[in-house]
């Protein structure tokens, strides 16, 4: 069988131009970076520029608490480099002391759940060594949105609603800042978080304490600001302010456990990317302390199939990628974690040769990570229910047939997202995320929370993704870069927790395999696998769960379920939230593409 073709219709085109290109998951982001290549930054400027003004307009989905991990090249490197700014877990994060807190999961919310704040200090490493402008003209837009205001978005409002009585009884630090006049904000009223503007602005005084007008007080002035991050009011009134026992997602009050020395000890850096050859293409990914390498072993396992078993728009297709990502996400769980994970072994050939062959006719209901010799994979807790409250937890994105945010603040899965490409040929795809308003409450001197990036850390003891002081949690993002001949062809991401690489690798396979434009590949219709134990608290799973969106076909959603799929219906769109920038090598045109779910998501460029 063939490909299914593209249709001829998409939401919006996708874009061209050979100027610029900015797209991501809010249309202020997007002008910002686009009014900074516009004034003559390069895309490292305009995404840190971008990135700011996202913790400002999308507060439900980041914070400047959270964390972050992106993937850039500059126009003249031999290879793509991964930016780390996942903060690891704080030096008194034990598993003992979460044990004797009677928690057998990490929590979901509040406190005992946040790691180091990663974001900032990645962002400001990379503006000091690969951006050209000044920290107070990269933050400009941030403050102004902060200080002046900025319209709410549509799901900002409503997660403030849905957790509007938790605020009210138990964070009334967040009540006061999310709902001024003790009701939920209507979506569209202007919103205001001076606390924030002041952090920001504490920033730009810090750096003008260096007065050398030249590149090396550029260099001076923004390690400066990330010293006053590290060690200033933020370290200090965090850490204070969490101290104090809050609710958390368990129902019980426990107090945090991080410190200024933690602070002041996290290092954002850079690492190689992994990468991986699929169809004449080099995937670039983040390594096994995300969930990035599953990605790569997914593609490793389609790539000898025939292009219908590619096609998420045919049964037959649908069913063996979902197969596929079963046997790669229980390999992510069973072995992925902030250690010496042997990537080698489990994306070589032979691996993949076996675990391919394990791929049958009819849905697995199994959890079955691989085996490596002398080595035996983790089997976490698996549970399709846990009986417990649960309060402001999670990553933003749920089953679509629930609300992102139940009323009791539990999220699991959107964040953000953004890519960048300038006219010199630099190229970042980031996903910030973490810090959510509803992860724990509004430190009130700052205007914003911690993030509950531990909660993907396990309190059994032995593993990769154990709790342990000092260890960064396996995260879920997981932003991409595609190579060709050894050069970046696009930048992809999307937010979505567990879903952000199920839905990049759909419209990889369809822009790869099925010759699709990148907008044709973002709005096809999509689905995912739940059949996997959920990074997020309560971290349960559904064997052989399905979601997908209604435009794949009657017929083709009957066949999953005749294969013994455990389908659910999301709706014509609710699945996906990618967005992409590239180059045509050939003619050297610029494109973006954007996300049309949700109604937020733009790209911009000429």
């Amino acid at each position: 069988m063939t490909y299914t073709a593209a249709p001829s219709f998409t939401t919006r085109p996708t874009l061209t131009g050979t100027f610029g290109m900015s797209a991501s998951t809010h249309w202020l982001a997007t002008a910002t970076a686009q009014a900074v290549l516009e004034r003559g930054g390069n895309a490292f400027d305009a995404s840190v520029a971008a990135a700011f003004v996202l913790h400002v307009v999308e507060p439900h989905l980041n914070g400047p608490g959270g964390d972050l991990v992106a993937i850039f090249q500059q126009t003249d490197a031999a290879a793509p480099t991964v930016l780390m700014g996942q903060g690891p877990a704080p030096a008194r994060a034990t598993i003992e002391h979460y044990r004797s807190e009677g928690l057998d999961l990490v929590p979901g919310a509040g406190g005992l759940a946040a790691a180091v704040s990663g974001a900032v200090d990645a962002w400001l490493l990379l503006l000091r060594d690969h951006g050209t402008w000044e920290l107070t003209d990269v933050l400009a837009y941030a403050i102004g949105y902060a200080r002046d205001g900025h319209p709410l978005v549509a799901g900002a409002a409503a997660t403030i609603a849905r957790v509007a009585e938790l605020f009210r009884d138990d964070w009334p630090t967040s009540a006061a800042l999310w709902m001024p006049e003790n009701e939920p904000p209507a979506a569209g009223r202007i919103m205001r978080n001076p606390a924030y503007a002041a952090v920001l602005d504490g920033l730009v005084h810090a750096s003008c304490t260096v007065r050398d007008d030249g590149p090396v007080g550029r260099a001076a002035r923004i390690d400066a600001a990330r010293r006053e991050w590290k060690t200033g009011i933020v370290a200090h009134e965090a850490s204070a302010f969490l101290a104090q026992p809050h609710r958390h997602s368990d129902g019980g009050a426990h107090a945090g456990v991080i410190t200024p020395d933690d602070f002041a000890a996290f290092e954002a850096g850079y690492e190689p990317a992994v990468t991986r050859e699929f169809r004449g293409r080099t995937i670039a990914k983040a390594g096994a302390w995300t969930q990035g390498p599953a990605l790569l072993q997914t593609l490793g396992l389609l790539e000898p199939l025939a292009d219908d078993l590619l096609d998420p728009s045919q049964e037959a297709g649908a069913h063996t990628i979902l197969e596929a990502q079963k046997l790669a996400y229980a390999d992510r769980d069973g072995w992925f974690g902030d250690d010496d994970v042997d990537l080698d072994a489990l994306l070589s050939a032979d691996y993949l040769d076996a675990r391919r062959a394990l791929i049958a006719e009819t849905a697995s209901r199994e959890f079955r990570p691989g085996s490596l010799p002398g080595r035996t994979a983790f089997r976490p807790p698996l549970r399709t229910a846990y009986d417990a409250p649960r309060l402001g937890t999670g990553e933003p994105t749920v089953a679509p047939a629930e609300p992102r945010v139940s009323s009791s603040g539990e999220t699991r899965g959107d964040t953000c997202h953004l890519d960048v490409i300038d006219r010199w040929g630099n190229i970042v795809s980031a996903t910030p995320s973490g810090g959510w308003l509803q992860s724990s409450p509004t430190i009130p001197a700052l205007g914003f929370c911690l993030g509950t990036r531990l909660q993907m850390t396990w309190l059994e003891p032995g593993h990769p993704s154990s709790l342990a002081p000092g260890r960064r949690p396996r995260t879920t993002l997981t932003p991409t870069l595609v190579l060709r001949d050894g050069r970046p062809e696009f930048a992809i991401g999307s937010p979505g927790g567990d879903q952000q690489d199920q839905w990049q690798l759909l419209a990889l396979l369809r822009i790869i395999v099925g010759g699709y434009s990148p907008q044709q590949a973002i709005d096809a219709p999509a689905l995912h696998t739940t059949s996997l134990p959920e990074s997020f608290w309560p971290r349960t799973w559904t064997p052989a769960g399905a979601i997908v969106e209604n435009r794949l076909g009657d017929a083709l959603i009957a066949g999953l379920e005749r294969r013994g799929h455990v389908v659910t219906r999301a709706g014509d769109w609710a699945l996906g939230r990618v967005s992409a920038v590239g180059r045509d090598a050939a003619t050297g045109v610029l494109w973006g593409a954007a996300n049309p779910r949700g109604m937020q998501g733009y790209a911009a460029g000429r």
